[in-house]
This record gives C-alpha cells, sequence and structure tokens, in this order.
C-alpha cells in the first residue's frame, strides 16, 4: 500500500463533526483529518508492520497519519535518533500517548530515552518521558523491580511541573508503578507522601491523585 492508499483510506473515515471535537479534548487537529483512532488501528491492522510506509506516513506530517505510523512501525527497527527526531514532532498529547504506547515503549532504549525525555523542558517531550515509563511499567510484565525504584525519583524532582499534560503524565506514573505488585506500591505510597511536603499546587495534585488510588487498593 502506498502513502497516497493509506491517506485516501484515512479521509474516506474522517467526519467534520469529529474533526471540530478533537479541540474540546485538548488535540491540535491543525494537521488532521478528523479520523477516529478506532478507524485509524482498523487501517492499522490490515496493513500489520511496515516500517517503510510508517516513515512516509511520519513525514505527511498529517496527524492520523502519524498515529498510524505507530501502529505499523516495526520497534525492532527503531532508532534512538528516530525517537529523538519523532518526539520533537509531538504537538498534542495523543499523538505523544499514541507512539509511545504504541512503539517506544517496546523499543530495547525505552528507559533510557523516557529518563533523557524527562530532564527536557518542552511540554510534550517531558510528558513523551513520562507517558513512556507508565507505558512500560504496564506492557513489560517480567520488569525488575528495581528498574522502577531508580524511576520514582524522577517523578518526585519533577513534580513541581504545573503543566496540565506534564503533571498528568507523572501522576500516571507514580499509579502504574504502584499497581505492578505490593513492594512496588509501597514504595510508589512513599514517593506520593514525598511529593505532598514539596506543598506547590502540581506536587499537591499529583501526590493526592496517586495517594487516593494507591491507598484505596490497599483498602480493598
Amino acid at each position: 500500500m502506498t502513502t497516497e492508499e493509506v491517506i485516501i483510506q484515512l479521509k474516506q473515515k474522517s467526519s467534520a463533526s469529529y474533526l471540530a471535537g478533537m479541540k474540546r479534548f485538548g488535540i491540535d487537529n491543525s494537521h488532521a483529518l478528523g479520523t477516529p483512532l478506532p478507524e485509524v488501528r482498523k487501517i492499522g491492522k490490515a496493513i500489520k508492520k511496515d516500517h517503510a510506509l510508517a516513515l512516509q506516513l511520519w513525514d505527511t506530517k498529517i496527524h492520523e497519519a502519524r498515529m498510524l505510523a505507530s501502529i505499523i512501525a516495526d520497534a525492532a527497527l527503531v532508532t534512538t535518533e528516530l525517537m529523538d527526531a519523532w518526539v520533537m514532532d509531538f504537538n498534542s498529547w495523543d499523538i505523544c500517548d499514541q507512539v509511545c504506547g504504541n512503539l517506544f515503549c517496546r523499543t530495547p532504549f525505552a528507559i533510557e530515552k523516557a529518563i533523557a525525555f524527562c530532564r527536557r523542558n518542552e511540554e510534550f517531550v517531558k510528558r513523551a518521558g513520562f507517558v513512556l515509563m507508565a507505558e512500560y511499567a504496564m506492557h513489560n510484565k517480567t520488569a525488575d523491580d528495581a528498574i522502577f525504584i531508580a524511576i520514582l525519583p524522577i517523578t518526585e524532582r519533577e513534580a513541581g511541573d504545573n503543566r496540565n499534560f506534564v503533571k498528568k503524565a507523572i501522576n500516571w506514573t507514580i499509579r502504574q508503578i504502584g499497581k505492578r505488585n505490593d513492594i512496588l506500591r509501597i514504595a510508589a505510597i512513599e514517593t506520593a507522601n514525598r511529593i505532598l511536603l514539596q506543598n506547590s499546587k502540581a506536587s499537591n495534585w499529583i501526590a493526592s491523585k496517586a495517594l487516593n488510588e494507591l491507598t484505596n487498593r490497599i483498602s480493598r
């Protein structure tokens, strides 16, 4: 399938009402067609893996084409250079989350790049770092606890960032780590309690949301 054929399919599944509605969810639709994600996934399922096509789709800058690129790209062929390039193109929380969840978290560089992205100041690059950590915690069932113990201090370090998409991702990371097992739940709760002591607007929000979920899991 060619890039042009894929874009035709995406346009056929698009709607003006969905395109307009994207803005209500904080999604940048300036380069979007208005194709719902389930329809994008159906197209991806039919294509399966095609890394060369994924690279071409990304270069179109079309929102849904980039979503599809993250679905059909081959994680085994992803390089750190590609990750660095794509993350700089993130302009919306949904493209950030889809690329991290569909592709980046499945690479051998997931934790390395997550840590690096968390040091950056760009909102969606930093969000990508924490989303990547959260997705890794969700998908890598056999990963050693030590990986996540080392990640938790990063959430504590960055908990003063009051930007909406960053603080939500930090909270998500803490919660996903804490839900892996009892040892990590205790470590995540201890981290959240230390974050609470920072007593900023962002840290209070991050910590309280995490503690609410993780302590409720203990009580059940």
